[in-house]
């Protein structure tokens, strides 16, 4: 079992943290943080600069925290977070993906909260420094994750 999650952290992990990369730097396909702040602005989306960077910078950590099992509520939080204002920017799409709809950053949200509640697995740096998260981390970190990533949308969206 800890395998299986140590490949589920890492993929995740990392997918996450590319789509970061991509909102802020030409790296990996990505159009750089102007490519980002015009992508922000075209979703409705107010605040420009700050927002592409708080968002890229935010799948990044979490991403890469996620993949590492370092601090797995709290990143599971943060990736949860971002990938439910995606949700909400696709919602009218429809669910699938060939529609551009929101079936992706669902999955991205649901296995983010799956993370949150097994743990990172032995095979984490959480498990390596010895941080055991107490029983009550996890599905605050799921309230706080989607709740973050609505509030988010409703302060920062035209």
């Amino acid at each position: 079992m800890n395998t299986g999650i140590l490949v589920l952290r890492v993929v995740i992990g990392l997918l996450i943290a590319g789509h970061g990369i991509q909102k802020v730097t030409p790296w990996l396909g990505g159009e750089g943080l102007s490519g980002g702040v015009e992508e922000f602005k075209n979703d409705g989306f107010r605040g420009g600069v700050a927002t592409a960077l708080v968002a890229g910078g935010s799948q990044i950590g979490s991403g890469l925290l996620l993949a590492a099992g370092l601090l797995t509520p709290i990143a599971a939080a943060g990736a949860m977070g971002v990938m439910t204002v995606a949700v909400t920017v696709k919602r009218h799409k429809g669910l699938w993906a060939q529609n551009d709809g929101y079936e992706y950053p669902l999955v991205l949200v649901v296995l983010a909260a799956v993370l949150a509640l097994t743990g990172p697995g032995s095979l984490s740096l959480d498990t390596a420094v010895g941080f055991a998260a107490p029983g009550w981390l996890a599905p605050a970190a799921i309230i706080a994750g989607v709740g973050g990533g609505l509030m988010t949308r409703a302060v920062l969206h035209r």
